[in-house]
């Protein structure tokens, strides 16, 4: 995958589509692209919270740790942002996230996450839409689980 392919990527993340191509250009270059194996962990919930990853290619799921074991609360597939929760909250991470099959990622810095937001306001927003949608569908599995 080439630093071009990288940066059309990044474009498809809906938070990322206000940011000029140039920054997107230092964003794919200063990011590490990770080739994750089927059954490989991105991260394990309960893990410090240092990069948020754009998945390139592949898919993966959201698992969370519970007393009746582990269950799935979302698949993700490409052009989606995990792990940013974790980097805004400045708490370890909530949840667990394994390859469904190999994929492939960008990891961004916690940094240089943390700077884009800063320096792109519209970004912070779709960030606060995207954890606002992701609430309410864990809220309606959570009732769903319940029985309400």
């Amino acid at each position: 995958m080439t630093l071009e392919t990288e940066v059309q990527s990044l474009r498809q993340v809906p938070m990322f589509r206000g940011i000029e191509p140039s920054r997107l250009k230092l964003l794919a270059f200063t990011s590490e692209r990770i080739r994750f194996t089927a059954g490989q962990t991105f991260f394990s919930q309960g893990d410090a919270a240092d990069a948020a990853y754009v998945i390139l290619d592949g898919r993966a799921d959201v698992l969370l740790d519970a007393a009746g074991g582990q269950f799935k609360v979302a698949e993700l597939g490409r052009n989606a942002l995990v792990g940013e929760m974790g980097i805004l909250s400045e708490t370890p991470r909530s949840a667990t996230v394994v390859a469904v099959e190999q994929t492939i990622a960008l990891r961004i810095d916690k940094r240089v996450f943390l700077d884009l937001l800063t320096q792109f306001p519209q970004m912070s927003i779709a960030v606060m839409r995207e954890l606002a949608s992701r609430l309410e569908r864990t809220n309606a599995q959570l009732l769903a689980r319940s029985g309400q």
